[in-house]
This record gives structure tokens, C-alpha cells and sequence, in this order.
């Protein structure tokens, strides 16, 4: 495989580093929403908590088909003006926000399980070229900045949006009850702001940020053409598994088990809060619907820990090594995770979202960084999109193989998958032990 060239790529301000970074905010405004209120919105429609990781394949589904492709594509891309990635962002922005407006709007379940798979094949269309843009416009040195400011960013709006509902409802008195089965007010006037945010944000990037042009365009576009033939295109993007660097190999069995511990963060949360602090599972009823905004506050708190973790994580990186931050945080968060099994409370709730919080921003930093310290400049797009399958295959085996568990395994109480779930998390913490880091090893 062709090794990384060693070229020295100029060092961005701060500013610059702001600049092409912020649309990050509005992408997690989107996922934020969808994260703290997809199943919420499937309860209040008539899904039963079975059939909610069953109705959740959508997401990690579109990622797997959608990233590894646009990788590809936005590999071979170049504009004189739009650049490389930055058609991407803009393209995807502009579904995405349709898709979050007509998310709440949604009648029937079978309608928000649809608009679920547009909203997140859109969401991964600006997002995954994101990746690769620190890749392309960061020297080694800078990288792991590059990925802490996309953490700020991702905290920051996961904050906001996670919050919305609540404001809505606490400090602006709307309705937080679904009326004849349908989206409360709240959430969808959340969708709303989610919308116009995703758009404005991720166009600041757009339009503030440049990309410089290939070293040889012409060399560039005649490779271009060739490996935008139907069946090159499709040779490369099914033959990268064998040539994955040694390194992404060890981080795919990190991000496979800590991936399966989100997924069912974000999928049970809901649930395991009304049941297990609430005691209700009736989605129609009040109780479920605060729980439902109390889950957004829970979300907010781990996610605002994220966004000032972000810069931390790196000065203990520099002071000891990426990979025993990565486990350290792994397990603070999986032990957090399980540990909501034994909470009865609903303040005492924000405690272990603290840790999870601690987590969430190293495995949007750190993975990535030591990730891109071991791929080939020209393919940084695709191998970022091919890393994809490793956070989108466990969700898809979680979401046909959890819901039976809880079922059969848990009695329906879906507090323990939450255990389960830290318990991967902590198993993820104890592989990063055996990953190479080429970068710092070099040092």
C-alpha cells in the first residue's frame, strides 16, 4: 500500500481552525435531535421497545452504504472554487435540513422511520468529508487539534439541541404532550431550529474555508477519470478491507465494541429513564414524556462535558500517549454507563453523564487522530469512510440482536442493556491498549 507522503502542510490559526470546524456544530445540532428524541417519537407513534433497534437500523445502515462512497467520491473531486469536500457539506446540509423539518411532522411510524433514513443518509453525506478535511488541510502536528475543535463544536451544539425540548416547555410554556398520538410541540419546534442551524452552520464552512488544489491537477484529473469508471470505482471501494493499515485494523475492534455501547445509549435511554426512575412505559402518558426531556438534559450534560473535554484530552495526550488517554476515558465511561442501573433518582442521573461525557470526546478525537496519522494523503477520504463500517457494523448487529435480549434476557427492562452497553464500552477501553500509533511512535 502506498505509504503517507511527508509533506509540511502550513499551520492554521486558531481561527482558521474555527472556521473549518463550526459546520460540526450544526451536524450535531441534527444528530443531537435524533439521538435524544428518534425513539421518542417512534414510542408516541406506536413503536413497542422491542421493535425500537429494529426501527433504528436506518441510521447505521445509510452510514454503511452512504460513507465509504462519498469518501470515494470526494477523493476524486475537484472544483476550482468548490474545492474537494466542501460540495458535500453543502449538498448534504441542504437534504438534511428538509429531512429535520419533516421529522416531527411525521403521521405514522412508517413515515418516521422513512424520513429516519433520509435524515441520516443526508447527516452522512455533509459529515464523513469533514473527517478527511483535517486529514487534507492539517500537518501530523495539528491533527489532533483539527479533531478536538470538531469535539468543541459536536459538544457544543449537542448541548443546545439536547436542551431545546425542555426550554421549550419549561421556559416558554409549549405544550410537551402529544395530542391524538402525535409529536408533542416541543419537539418538533426543536426540529424546526435544528433545521435552520444545520444549514447555516455548515455553509459558514463552506464559504470561509479553502482547499488547495492538488500538486499535479492534471496528473489528479487524468487519475480521476479512471477511478470514476462504474467498475474501478467499485473495485476499490470493496477491495480497501485488504489493504487497511495495520493500525486500523486494531481500531476497528475498538470502535466495534464502543459503538455498541452508544447505540445503546441512544436507543434505551428513554426507556430505561421512565422505567427504571419515572415507573412508567406508557408513551402516552406525561410521566413518559418527562422522562423523554429529562433524557435531553442527560444527553446535554454529556455532551457540554464533551465540548470542554475536547481541549483537555489533548495536553494528556501530549503528557502521556493518545492510546492511554483512549482507554482511560473508555473505561471512566462504561463504568458510567452501567453504573445508571442502580440510580433511582433523576438528579443523580447527571453523575454518570459526566463520565460518558469524558468519553464521548475521546472517541471523536482520538481514534481519528491516530487514525490519520496511518493512511495515504490522496485516500484519506475513503479509508475515513471505510473506518465508517466499524462504527455502523455493530449498530446493525445491535439493532437485530438487542431488542430480543431485552426481551428474552432482561425481562423488557431495558436499564440492563444500558449495563451491557457499559460493559463493551469498558472491553473497547482495554483493546486500545494493543493499537499502534505510528505518529507518536515516531516521536
Amino acid at each position: 500500500m502506498e505509504m503517507q507522503t511527508s509533506i509540511l502542510k502550513p499551520r492554521l490559526s486558531f481561527w482558521q481552525l474555527w472556521n473549518m470546524s463550526f459546520g460540526f456544530f450544526g451536524i450535531q445540532f441534527g444528530f443531537a435531535l435524533q439521538n435524544a428524541n428518534t425513539s421518542r417519537i417512534f414510542s408516541t407513534l406506536g413503536a413497542q421497545a422491542d421493535d425500537l433497534a429494529l426501527f433504528w437500523l436506518a441510521a447505521p445502515v445509510t452510514g454503511l452504504l452512504v460513507q465509504p462512497i462519498i469518501g470515494y467520491l470526494s477523493d476524486n473531486t475537484w472544483h476550482p472554487f468548490w474545492g474537494r469536500r466542501r460540495p458535500f457539506f453543502f449538498v448534504g446540509a441542504i437534504l438534511a435540513s428538509i429531512a429535520l423539518f419533516l421529522m416531527p411532522n411525521s403521521s405514522a411510524l412508517w413515515m418516521a422511520v422513512a424520513v429516519l433514513w433520509m435524515m441520516d443518509a443526508a447527516i452522512n453525506v455533509s459529515m464523513e468529508p469533514f473527517r478527511a478535511f483535517v486529514g487534507d488541510k492539517l500537518d501530523t502536528s495539528q491533527q489532533t487539534a483539527g479533531f478536538a475543535m470538531q469535539t468543541f463544536f459536536i459538544g457544543c451544539g449537542a448541548v443546545i439541541a439536547s436542551l431545546l425540548p425542555t426550554m421549550f416547555s419549561d421556559v416558554f410554556g409549549v405544550s410537551n404532550v402529544p395530542v391524538n398520538g402525535m409529536v408533542p410541540d416541543t419537539v418538533r419546534y426543536s426540529f424546526y431550529i435544528g433545521a435552520a442551524v444545520f444549514l447555516l452552520s455548515v455553509m459558514w464552512t463552506v464559504f470561509t474555508s479553502t482547499e488547495a488544489p492538488p500538486e499535479n491537477l492534471a496528473r489528479f484529473n487524468a487519475e480521476r477519470k479512471q477511478a470514476n469508471s462504474f467498475g474501478v470505482a467499485l473495485r476499490e471501494i470493496l477491495g480497501g478491507f485488504a489493504q487497511m493499515p495495520k493500525t486500523m485494523v486494531q481500531l476497528a475492534f475498538v470502535q466495534f465494541f464502543t459503538w455498541i455501547a452508544l447505540f445503546a445509549m441512544w436507543i434505551y435511554t428513554g426507556t430505561a429513564i421512565a422505567d427504571n426512575v419515572y415507573g412508567t412505559t406508557d408513551a402516552q402518558s406525561a410521566a413518559y414524556q418527562s422522562a423523554g426531556n429529562w433524557v435531553g438534559i442527560m444527553f446535554g450534560v454529556y455532551n457540554g462535558v464533551s465540548a470542554l473535554a475536547a481541549f483537555i484530552l489533548p495536553i494528556f495526550a501530549r503528557a502521556t500517549s493518545r492510546k492511554v488517554v483512549h482507554t482511560t476515558c473508555l473505561i471512566i465511561g462504561g463504568v458510567s454507563l452501567a453504573s445508571i442501573f442502580m440510580i433511582h433518582q433523576k438528579e443523580l442521573l447527571i453523575i454518570p453523564m459526566v463520565g460518558v461525557g469524558i468519553a464521548w470526546a475521546s472517541i471523536l478525537t482520538m481514534p481519528y487522530a491516530i487514525l490519520a496519522g496511518a493512511l495515504p494523503a490522496k485516500r484519506m477520504g475513503y479509508f475515513m469512510g471505510l473506518f465508517n463500517f466499524f462504527v455502523v457494523i455493530p449498530q446493525i448487529l445491535s439493532g437485530l440482536l438487542l431488542g430480543w435480549m431485552t426481551t428474552h434476557m432482561f425481562a423488557g427492562h431495558t436499564v440492563k442493556t444500558l449495563m451491557l452497553g457499559g460493559a463493551s464500552m469498558i472491553l473497547a477501553g482495554i483493546l486500545t491498549v494493543f493499537v499502534t500509533d505510528k505518529a507518536q511512535a515516531a516521536k
